[in-house]
């Protein structure tokens, strides 16, 4: 019968277990290096193009920028800003002729309560849109409201703004009118 017997001053030690978890480990690292790395390259791939298209947007913005410049110069020369201003002024004329009046009525019509009536409407021409300057007499405080607010909801009367109040004259009211008011309101007409 055979003993087994180790007469070796030191046991045999076995690295086994450190040799299998330093492979994996390493195989792991590798793995992750190698995702970090792939990561790596599409953000900067990503960088790159974003790069290259707000360099060509600043291209394209300073090419704007010059030909606005140079329009400016352009128009800026005396005969052309004299051309200017006078087809500012006939658009202006254009557009004051063209403001309807009778739909403007028709929808003040609509709108308007009983115990209130129109006394003066200024129209005029303020960046492209009708402002309108309105004085209306009322009965008494309550039509006043019930007047404003018809016009706030109204789809063709925005922004409206009381300019004064006050009471009527003591000459020259048959209607019993008790307080006058102006408003200044923008009219669309649509």
């Amino acid at each position: 019968m055979r003993a087994p017997l180790n007469l070796a001053t030191k046991p045999i030690e076995s690295h086994r277990r450190f040799l299998v978890g330093t492979g994996l480990s390493i195989c792991i690292a590798a793995v992750a290096f190698l995702v970090l790395g792939w990561h790596v390259y599409t953000i900067r791939a990503a960088a790159k193009e974003v790069r290259e298209r707000t360099q060509q947007i600043r291209q394209e913005s300073a090419k704007a920028e010059a030909q606005q410049q140079e329009l400016q110069r352009y128009f800026a020369q005396k005969n052309i800003a004299s051309i200017h201003d006078r087809a500012a002024f006939i658009n202006s004329v254009i557009m004051v002729r063209s403001f309807n009046w009778t739909q403007m009525f028709m929808d003040l019509e609509r709108i308007l309560p009983p115990g209130a009536r129109v006394i003066n409407i200024e129209p005029t021409q303020v960046a492209g849109h009708v402002e309108v300057k309105l004085t209306f007499a009322t009965t008494n405080d309550e039509v006043k409201l019930q007047f404003m607010h018809a016009l706030q909801t109204s789809r063709q009367f925005s922004d409206l703004e009381e300019i004064r109040e006050g009471e009527p004259t003591s000459s020259g009211n048959p209607s019993g009118d008790r307080r006058v008011v102006q408003i200044k309101v923008f009219y669309s007409g649509t």
